[in-house]
């Protein structure tokens, strides 16, 4: 089981339901489960999509301390989105208690290139900084959408790995049981 959570400063419909909402209207928290396969593994993916409000910052802690992923989502044509996802950022990193964590930033609308208010370098250089990964998206035209949950479930692996080492001796009756990943 994969539990993410996708902390967005702006409305964006998690696209890993192959559908677009133009008038999506943000409420406290939505919830999406995914059976798909990365690798090869068959991998549950259970995703909390938080409304971003900060009217709702004491439950926004519960839901990061429960999760092992997060998809920092912001707007590429709005600047006070991508200082909010900045600020999740930290958050998650003091509410883990950690100094890096996996989390993929997502500049969402790059169909909305003209209106752009964030420039590529500057989010590149917050990733950089922050050892994350970055990329752009644009859930109305599908463009990096799954890519972007893919990724985080590498991520999330990896670190997985990284945290707990495989057992020195391995019988062969255990059965893989995928990935276990909470994405927020």
């Amino acid at each position: 089981m994969c539990r993410w959570e996708l902390f967005r400063s702006e409305s964006v419909l998690p696209h890993c339901m192959s559908y677009f909402v133009s008038d999506y209207d943000p409420t406290i928290e939505d919830s999406y489960t995914k059976i798909c396969t990365v690798d090869g593994k068959e991998t549950r993916l259970d995703i909390l999509d938080t409304a971003g409000q900060e009217e709702f910052g004491a439950m926004r802690e519960q839901y990061m301390r429960s999760g092992e992923g997060f998809l920092l989502v912001f707007a590429l044509n709005d600047r006070g989105s991508y200082h909010e996802v900045q600020k999740f950022h930290t958050q998650i990193l003091r509410v883990k208690d950690r100094d890096d964590f996996p989390m993929v930033l997502v500049g969402n609308k790059a169909d909305l290139e003209q209106q752009r208010v964030i420039p590529k370098e500057d989010a590149q250089a917050f990733a950089r900084e922050n050892r994350i990964h970055y990329m752009e998206a644009s859930a109305k035209n599908r463009f990096n959408v799954d890519e972007a949950f893919l990724e985080l479930v590498h991520i999330i692996r990896q670190f997985q790995e990284m945290e707990s080492p495989p057992p020195t001796h391995h019988t062969g009756k255990e059965k893989s049981r995928g990935c276990p990943c909470v994405i927020l």
